[in-house]
């Protein structure tokens, strides 16, 4: 027997109730729901992130989520991101630096991006941040980045344009 709920969702800014069967993820609400395709299904086991999206500002797998854990929650996808025609500085860092090559990727990268940078401005180490009694905002090096950056995978290998786009927009 299906168990259906009712969830409610604000998705970039626009308020959603949906019903929705118990076992339907966040990216499957998203892309079927909402017909929000932004956000990329990858491998739906959390292991590429092509699917981050940020969920109550903070980065996550979407394949990873059940949609009625994220009820009452606000969901930020790629969509979400510019204002407008505007794009955001993240977005536009990546246009700038070709951060990108076949694209597939990109939403969970821009995603990732802005969540990480939050985490770094918050002063939340990574798993190589040095001393954080010296500076309480680790410093952003390229090193830094990638670690900070190694759950959204890219099969086009754009990484090194990927990271300077991020440091431009870190400073």
């Amino acid at each position: 027997m299906t168990e259906k709920a009712q969830v409610r969702i604000g998705v970039n800014g626009r308020a959603y109730r949906v019903e929705v069967d118990t076992r339907t993820s966040l990216l499957d609400l998203l892309r079927e729901g909402l017909d929000l395709t932004g956000t990329k299904k990858g491998c739906d086991h959390g292991q590429c992130g092509a699917c981050t999206v940020l969920l109550d500002g903070r980065r996550v797998n979407a394949c990873l989520v059940l949609a009625v854990a994220a009820d009452g929650s606000e969901v930020t996808t790629v969509e979400g991101l510019a204002s407008g025609d505007e794009l955001s500085p993240i977005q536009s860092a990546f246009v700038e630096c070709d951060a990108f090559q076949c694209g597939y990727c990109t939403p969970g990268q821009l995603c990732s991006a802005v969540g990480m940078l939050d985490e770094a401005k918050s002063g939340w180490p990574s798993a190589i941040t040095d001393d954080l009694a010296e500076s309480p905002v680790p410093e952003l090096s390229a090193r830094e980045i990638r670690e900070r950056m190694s759950g959204n995978l890219c099969r086009c290998g754009a990484y090194v344009n990927i990271v300077e786009a991020v440091r431009r927009v870190a400073k």
